[in-house]
């Protein structure tokens, strides 16, 4: 496994900043939205981000491959053990509506699992990061902080999806009698729970590899737990890159909901 992951952090935050950068730019300004197959939207910032931080990572590390929402898959990916795994703009909905909760998600994977990751909230300049065995991170307004999440039990702040709200979920939060509800787009409530202003996140339906590997290593290296619906963890860099469940992020194990 890599060594130096100082070193490797420190790229992928020059990448997400200057990402960001590039996305406010366009999101200051007019821009135009197309829609993919699946009816979801994309701009010319997710496709400007994306460029920016697929050659920079294939600049700086040139043997591991990327997989990444908006560049066509290279299935060559798979013979190796190493993978970046990205997407430049989480919450692309998010964007458009111009509610500022998008971030930017880099995560790399060692056989299937994620061992370094990042998440970006650039309207807020907040900066998530986290590395296998070394904790999780918060930076903002030149200070810096380890993260954990939090300690509470029952009567919990539950993050939910703006722009993804299921019946599966409402079912939830009523069987469970949830008080405390939290809504927020994109990675961004991963971090509400890795930072402890929110003790669980469940998201029902599809998602993708690039949508939660950052979010997985976060939670867990801040002492939360991270996997499917079914209770199982995610794998990365697969051949399908859809994750196969919904997932949920919780403090404690206590907090687990049925």
């Amino acid at each position: 496994m890599l060594k130096d992951t100082k070193a490797l952090v420190s790229v992928m935050k020059d990448l997400a900043l200057k990402a960001g950068e590039r996305i406010l730019d366009i999101y200051r300004r007019d821009f135009r939205i197309e829609y993919k197959e699946d009816h979801s939207p994309v701009t010319e910032a997710d496709k400007e981000a994306n460029t920016l931080i697929v050659s920079g990572l294939q600049s700086r590390f040139p043997e591991i491959p990327v997989l990444a929402e908006e560049s066509e898959d290279d299935r060559t990916r798979l013979t190796q053990a190493y993978c970046f795994v990205v997407d430049p703009l989480d919450g692309t909905k998010e964007f458009v509506s111009r509610n500022g909760e998008f971030t930017v998600n880099i995560a790399l994977t060692y056989r299937g699992k994620p061992v370094a990751g990042l998440i970006y909230v650039p309207v807020i300049n907040e900066l998530y990061y986290a590395a296998l065995g070394e904790g999780a991170y918060f930076e903002a307004k030149g200070t810096k902080e380890r993260i954990r999440v939090s300690q509470r039990v029952g009567d919990i702040r539950l993050a939910v999806s703006r722009s993804h709200r299921t019946d599966e979920l409402d079912k939830l939060i009523e069987q469970n009698h949830i008080r405390h509800i939290i809504v927020a787009g994109s990675a961004y409530k991963g971090c509400l729970v890795a930072r402890g202003e929110a003790e669980a996140y469940y998201r029902f339906g599809r998602t993708m590899e690039w949508d939660t590997a950052a979010m997985d290593i976060l939670v867990t290296e801040a002492g939360g737990i991270f996997k499917g619906i079914d209770g199982r963890e995610f794998l990365y860099n697969k051949e399908n890159a859809e994750n196969p469940t919904g997932f949920y992020a919780v403090n404690r194990p206590e907090n687990l909901l049925k």
